[in-house]
């Protein structure tokens, strides 16, 4: 009984951090391959631009020159991160937790094949309000975003379960 329950969290999380992935991968590749080139800043609303950047800090270039000499300590930190939410994502009896923690775990793993290839991560989509820009960010970035929105949001309300014949469970809180 227990190895569908497992088989099936797995499929889930694994779906879920492919679909980051491809997501990531692509936009990527065609930010690269057919939108930069040449680079440029090329104004999409009053309020959004493509621009290439490539980050080799964390969030937001944060710790740029600890990593900048040593960009696979780096990677080596996030694939630590990304295996403890895959044991996490297999071991909860939480639909959405399972698919939030792959997607949260896709993003972090676009942005590790980025910074193992290149040593740095490329960033791409630059919202801004007058003259203040958020820091550039790409889309593994905007999965790992909406992976921790969906978890936090299913906190709050009672969850599917992915056990046969288990009750839903409530939210933390509840």
């Amino acid at each position: 009984m227990a190895y569908p329950f497992l088989l099936r969290r797995a499929t889930l999380v694994v779906g879920a951090l492919a679909f980051a992935l491809a997501i990531d991968f692509t936009t990527k590749w065609l930010i690269l391959n057919l939108v930069m080139v040449p680079p440029r800043i090329i104004e999409v609303t009053p309020f959004f631009n493509l621009v290439l950047g490539f980050n080799t800090g964390v969030s937001f270039g944060m710790f740029r020159e600890v990593f900048l000499d040593h960009p696979l300590l780096l990677a080596g930190i996030k694939l630590v991160i990304v295996a403890g939410l895959l044991v996490w994502a297999t071991r909860t009896p939480k639909l959405l937790e399972t698919i939030s923690l792959g997607l949260i775990a896709g993003g972090a793993m676009g942005n590790v094949v980025d910074r193992m290839r290149q040593g740095a991560v490329t960033d791409f989509l630059d919202f801004h309000v007058g003259g203040w820009h958020w820091p550039a960010f790409n889309m593994a970035d905007a999965m790992i975003v909406i992976g921790v929105v969906l978890l936090i949001a299913g906190s709050y309300w009672p969850a599917r379960s992915l056990m046969p014949g288990q009750k839903p469970q409530r939210g933390a809180g509840h």
